[in-house]
């Protein structure tokens, strides 16, 4: 593409590239790509108007230039003088409007050249054609053991997040990995072609099971009642707010926390969802593992509700702003909120924190903005199998650096899901001159500041417990019945 630009604009347009980072890259927000390639189509649609403004200009010129056709024979003072005036008039303003139109030309190809680029890209990616360039960084992955043994195989590495997203994003391995149950497999199929092949298959997956086989997935409502409240001093930036999610997962099973603060003259609330809190699957807690699928496969309906509630018990009023921040699991349900018709007619949702989430397949609704962290090391980012979009109110900070499971603890899900890792990516958040990352941080500050005092509130959320199955007795009813029944005699 030949490349075109006015005198004395700069030279040719070109994407704005990322500030350097130490560890960390940016996708998205107003240094993305996808937002570069909008600013280039709304340039080319401003310059085609001045153009067309131009024409009719041009256009005015030609009128007024034959009009005066008649006086061409006049005194030359006042006849030919001035008809030669309008004609040379009429000629530089063709010129300009040539050269416009020219430029348009120009944008235009470069924004066709820059998305097709893109796509090719994106292709690679969701085909798998480019599969074999991670397998170095998984090889490495898989033997990134403890410090104590560094070179020792560790299997709970043995996804990282690209891998993940290959694997979970791809129908024909999903459908691979349910066909050991042939009734699964089956089902798992049906919604495969009824979707055509496309797109993550896992919010579908999930959905199907719980209709089917495994109905102990299927969501329950979720309550929520305030467990206590204290003052603090809040450090509301990204690496303050995920201290809290840490927190609030350690005063216990199935709690979150709502803050009030104040920022220019208003009140502002903070909701804190820490992440999966494993044990009695399908019990009380609505945070164990069958919360991941009321987020991934139900949009979060009930714990959405709950917080919801948790905020009117903490004094929200109807259109509060409110910003959401959530771990692991607890991102999924933070996430949901930007897309909760019933929750934003209630609050006004600015922005959405997470760190180590499956949030790709989440659509927020328009003006929410939101920054996902990611550690490359982490495979749980990667488990719905889409990548977060890129667009302009929408950051994802992949961190790079190598990390290790530290001495004398246990592997968990991997060093790169750790909480405090991702404190460490979001305090690099902070401090960039990324541009994209400089006016995310700034979303977040117009909502709730820098911090200071502010009032915590914490909640307990239960999940409901199970309704009996059809013609089979309450067992826990039957357990009580047979605990009251006393041998002859009794004593």
């Amino acid at each position: 593409m030949a490349e075109s630009t006015p005198s004395g604009s700069g030279g040719p347009l070109r994407p704005v590239e990322p500030a350097p980072g130490p560890f960390l890259s940016v996708r998205g927000g107003v240094g993305g790509i996808a937002f570069q390639l909008q600013e280039l189509a709304a340039g080319a649609i401003e310059l085609d108007g001045l153009a067309r403004d131009l024409a009719s200009v041009e256009l005015d010129a030609h009128r007024v230039w034959t009009e005066l056709g008649p006086y061409q024979n006049d005194p030359p003072s006042s006849g030919t003088e001035a008809v030669t005036a309008v004609w040379e008039a009429r000629r530089a303003v063709a010129a300009v409007r040539e050269e416009l139109q020219d430029i348009v030309s120009q944008v235009q190809a470069c924004q066709r050249d820059y998305e097709a680029a893109e796509q090719r890209s994106l292709a690679g990616l969701r085909s798998g054609a480019d599969a074999l360039r991670l397998l170095p960084a998984q090889l490495m992955d898989l033997h990134l053991g403890g410090l104590g043994e560094p070179l020792r195989a560790d299997f709970s590495r043995l996804l990282n997040r690209d891998t993940m997203e290959e694997v979970t994003g791809n129908y024909p391995v999903i459908l691979g990995l349910l066909a050991l149950n042939s009734r699964t497999a089956a089902g798992a199929a049906t919604v495969a072609a009824a979707t055509g092949m496309k797109g993550a298959g896992v919010p579908d997956v999930i959905r199907m099971l719980a209709g089917g086989v495994m109905p102990q997935l299927r969501p329950r409502p979720v309550t929520a009642t305030a467990t206590s409240t204290a003052e603090i001093t809040l450090d509301a930036s990204p690496a303050g707010l995920l201290a809290r999610a840490e927190a609030v997962d350690e005063d216990g099973r199935g709690k979150i926390e709502v803050i009030r603060t104040e920022h220019g003259g208003r009140a502002a609330f903070v909701v804190i969802v820490p992440g999966t809190q494993p044990g009695d699957a399908g019990g009380s807690n609505p945070f164990d593992e069958h919360g991941i699928a009321e987020g991934l496969g139900y949009g979060s309906e009930h714990t959405s509700a709950a917080i919801r509630e948790a905020l009117r018990q903490a004094g929200a009023e109807a259109g509060a702003q409110v910003v959401a921040v959530g771990y692991s699991q607890g991102g999924i349900h933070a996430m949901n909120l930007s897309r909760d018709k019933a929750f934003l007619a209630e609050y006004d949702l600015k922005y959405v924190l997470t760190a180590g989430s499956p949030v790709g397949g989440i659509n927020p609704e328009p003006g929410i903005s939101s920054l996902h962290l990611e550690h490359r090391q982490d495979w749980v980012p990667g488990a719905d199998g889409v990548p977060s979009p890129d667009t302009r109110d929408r950051v994802t900070v992949t961190l790079h650096n190598r990390v290790l499971t530290p001495m004398g603890e246990g592997a968990g899900l991997g060093p790169g899901h750790r909480l405090a890792n991702y404190e460490a990516g979001a305090r690099a958040v902070s401090a960039s001159g990324d541009p994209s990352l400089v006016a995310s941080t700034a979303a977040l500050a117009g909502v709730v500041g820098a911090g200071g005092a502010a009032t915590a509130t914490r909640f307990q959320l239960v999940r409901t417990p199970k309704p009996p199955e059809p013609g089979r007795p309450d067992v826990a009813a039957r357990r009580a019945e047979q605990s009251d029944v006393r041998p002859a005699g009794g004593r």
